[in-house]
């Protein structure tokens, strides 16, 4: 064979594998079956899409205070924690308690648990230390009581913290959130 004849043959067989592997284009739907249906340049009559007031009178009635995700915030105290640690201080405590009293009285809610902490650190530790600290209010409320299944855990690291704050400001980053969750 020829270098002209085997030109042609890889020609040919390109050709060949291009055509084999190019898919048909898909069959679109006709426009009466879609959800929108059938309207003039793919613009949607305002007369089919709810009103704000009929969305709010679609929306579960809520406790006041909680807002639209089922969140209540400030209702318990956080739960501060010294530099760099995860533990309990015995000064805490007590808020741990009202919260776990909070969820006797209160069958009907969760809590969620959100561990923070000051600008210091990078943004892997910090999210690591969040966790641990949650992770500690956590087990001291399950060792009041409280049933594991109503407690959820989240660490925020340093994502709310105060950059370049003073020394007040980062204790007070350095913090378990206590909120509480419609079930």
């Amino acid at each position: 064979m020829n270098i002209a004849s085997k030109k042609l043959i890889l020609v040919i067989a390109g050709l060949a594998v291009g055509l084999a592997g190019c898919a048909k284009k898909p069959k679109r739907p006709d426009p009466s079956s879609t959800v929108l249906g059938q309207s003039a340049g793919g613009s949607i009559n305002p007369m089919d899409v709810a009103t704000t007031s009929d969305v709010g009178s679609q929306l579960e009635a809520r406790e006041p205070g909680f807002d639209l995700k089922g969140q209540l915030r400030g209702k318990l105290e956080s739960v501060y924690f010294s530099l760099d640690k995860s533990a309990i201080a015995p000064a805490e405590r007590p808020k741990l308690q009202a919260a776990a009293d909070y969820l006797k009285d209160h069958p009907d809610q969760r809590l969620l648990l959100e561990g923070h902490c000051d600008w210091r650190g990078t943004a892997e530790y910090n999210l690591g230390l969040g966790d641990r600290r949650a992770a500690a209010a956590r087990k001291y409320l399950v060792t009041l009581g409280v049933d594991e299944k109503r407690l959820e855990t989240l660490s925020k690291g340093s994502e709310d913290a105060a950059k370049n704050a003073d020394e007040g400001t980062m204790a007070k980053d350095r913090r378990v959130e206590l909120v509480i969750l419609q079930k």
